[in-house]
């Protein structure tokens, strides 16, 4: 008999990882306004703000799944959640843009670690004859909250304008994502203590090097466009309300690739997953770049998504299989980690092209870092997979 799929633990951490990106993308796209109507915040002090919230959560990733690898997945999980959850309440009772600041950053350490720690904690409560298939369904709950949250957050600011109610809804949210979080029954196993001297691979999975190079390219790649496609479509295509049916579509395409690509994963196909992934992929950057007109626009969401959709299931299942299997937890937060390092990358040198020779520069660039790390892919990474997969 096939075991089961969608049995109750695996259930409640799906929908625990729902409730952190919902609270999450209910807030992040109205920081900006918050900031600016409230504290009259001009953009580069609100850019510095918002930053240290990404270099938090990027520096916390390797030591979370340190942790998660070495001491009891429930206590990790449940501490990070907690704190995850706890932090929007000083988003209520922060007086000054000082204070907001410290907390916003404070705040990127534990959404870092949880978002580790979960998604290992699907991995365990799953069976291993539905692991890969389970991974590609588990990131649809990523894809439905950031769908479905930054609506209702810009529903309830255009209707009442009311931004304690938008972080106590997060806050809410986070608290029911905990609570779920705290009935899940993880399998009983012993922690042995690894009593190996520190070493870089215990923080990064030094086999799955290659694929990390894979998803520092995609993550710049999107993140130049993600980024900076707002005021892109303002600018140039005139668009003033593009943004929110851009990212409607782009989790249209990634929702739809998810549910496809579980089938092929769900029979072990996990190249042929991120084969077709990268290359879907690849041609929505063409487009991007090469039709400035809003067909390129809207249909260059459509395709990413529908590749990206692909890539991300494939490229975790790939880490999680070079990986021993007390090293789960460090070859999550090595795909996490390299792919924050590929946005920050875009959004820095993305900024720079945009600054000094326009638009159409930076979206080249990104096409040009994706169809690099699509060439890499072929010539390297997936025969190093190939060769060196555990499982």
């Amino acid at each position: 008999m096939k075991e089961k799929l969608w049995n109750s633990n695996y259930t409640k951490v799906w929908a625990a990882n729902f409730m952190i990106f919902f609270s999450f993308m209910l807030v992040t796209p109205l920081l900006p306004l918050y900031l600016s109507e409230t504290y009259q915040a001009d953009k580069d002090t609100i850019g510095i703000v918002l930053s240290g919230y990404t270099l938090t959560a990027l520096l916390a990733r390797p030591i979370a799944g340190y942790l998660v690898d070495s001491y009891p997945r429930r206590v990790v999980l449940l501490t990070s959640y907690f704190l995850f959850f706890a932090f929007f309440a000083g988003y209520l009772i922060a007086g000054t843009m000082t204070l907001f600041a410290v907390i916003r950053t404070l705040h990127g350490a534990p959404m870092g670690a949880v978002t580790v720690a979960n998604s290992t904690s699907a991995i365990d409560v799953l069976h291993p004859s539905r692991r890969a298939e389970g991974i590609g369904y588990y990131g649809l709950s990523n894809n439905l909250a950031t769908s479905i949250a930054p609506t209702v957050g810009l529903l309830i600011y255009d209707t009442i304008s009311n931004y304690t109610l938008i972080f106590l809804l997060a806050f809410l949210a986070g608290g029911i994502g905990c609570a779920i979080n705290a009935t899940v029954k993880f399998p009983a196993k012993e922690i042995v203590p690894n009593k190996a001297p520190l070493s870089l691979d215990r923080f990064f999975l030094l086999k799955g090097w290659s694929q990390g190079v894979v998803m520092v390219c995609v993550g710049m790649s999107y993140g130049v466009l993600s980024n900076y496609l707002a005021i892109y479509g303002k600018e140039v295509l005139h668009m003033t309300a593009g943004t929110g049916a851009w990212f409607a579509i782009l989790s249209g395409g990634l929702i739809l690739s998810r549910l496809i690509g579980a089938r092929s994963l769900r029979k072990g196909r996990v190249v042929e997953n991120v084969n077709h992934g990268i290359l879907i992929s690849v041609f929505g950057y063409l487009l991007f770049a090469l039709l400035q007109h809003p067909v390129g626009y809207y249909g260059a969401a459509l395709i990413i998504g529908l590749g990206n959709g692909h890539i991300w299931p494939g490229m975790q299942t790939m880490f999680i299989n070079l990986a021993p299997h007390n090293q789960r937890g460090t070859a999550n937060s090595t795909q996490l980690t390299c792919w924050d390092i590929g946005m920050g990358l875009g959004v820095v040198l993305g900024g720079i092209a945009i600054h000094h020779t326009g638009y159409a520069s930076a979206f080249w660039l990104a096409l040009l870092v994706n169809a690099l790390g699509v060439l890499f892919y072929f010539a390297y990474a997936k025969a190093h997979f190939l060769k060196n997969r555990l499982r």
